[in-house]
């Protein structure tokens, strides 16, 4: 399965998900380099998710942009599947908010 495909599955599950609002980020030339595929804002936390094949690797820029994302109290996850995002999502509705 593409990189691509993966995203739109995602974006698909995300968008059934209640009190969440997620988009695609494009990327460009007016764009910030290295932010997540994937911006989700759900049930007031800002999450992140940045979509990879099983095999695929994080970027040291994409590596980077995430930690900055996790110190600035938001969540940022390297994902590979539908399966990634649900139990990312099960994980956050049993922690408290920091």
């Amino acid at each position: 399965m593409q990189e691509k495909d993966i995203t739109n599955a995602i974006l698909k599950h995300l968008k059934s998900v209640p009190h969440c609002f997620c988009f695609k980020e494009h990327g460009g030339m007016y764009c910030t380099a290295g932010i997540p595929d994937i911006i989700c804002c759900i049930n007031g936390r800002f999450v992140a998710f940045e979509v990879k094949q099983p095999s695929g690797k994080l970027t040291k820029l994409q590596k980077i942009t995430m930690r900055r994302i996790q110190s600035a109290k938001g969540k940022a996850y390297k994902v590979t599947s539908v399966k990634d995002v649900i139990s990312i999502l099960d994980d956050l509705k049993e922690s408290p908010y920091e």
